[in-house]
């Protein structure tokens, strides 16, 4: 049986030098065993990589595939809206283009979405009923 989790999200990006900036100005710092090809953040309980587009659709063995974005998004749930609001505010100063403003939502929460260069969606978020951790990780609590 395959366990339920998700241990490496991979991003294909079009300019391996750009996404890096990029998330450096978000404050990210490359994990130690990033290559000139492929790019790690290290983060509670799994990695984000990076990898060429190409790279990646040759990995996957299609070595002519168009690979897109926009069809999933990636969240970061954080502890209030003052943090989503700051969240926002440094991806779009880091050069991120904004998807849609956070603002309160119809399930009770508070989240906005904003694009990388790539055009990977990120959503910021608060969920009231949702609690997280210390480190920031998030186990749903149990229905009651």
């Amino acid at each position: 049986m395959t366990p339920q989790r998700v241990t490496l999200i991979t991003l294909g990006v079009a300019d391996m030098a750009r996404s890096k900036d990029f998330y450096a100005k978000l404050g990210w710092t490359p994990h130690g065993s990033s290559q000139d090809s492929v790019t790690f953040y290290q983060m509670p309980g799994m990695v984000l990589g990076l990898f060429g587009l190409g790279d990646l659709a040759a990995d996957q063995g299609r070595p002519n595939a168009t690979l897109g974005t926009g069809a999933m998004t990636l969240a970061q749930n954080l502890p209030d809206r003052e943090a989503v609001d700051a969240a926002w505010t440094a991806a779009l100063d880091a050069g991120a283009t904004p998807v849609k403003a956070p603002e309160k939502v119809f399930w009770g929460g508070y989240s906005g979405y904003w694009a990388d260069p790539d055009g990977h969606v990120w959503e910021v978020a608060h969920n009231p009923f949702w609690p997280l951790s210390d480190d920031g990780t998030l186990t749903l609590p149990e229905p009651e």
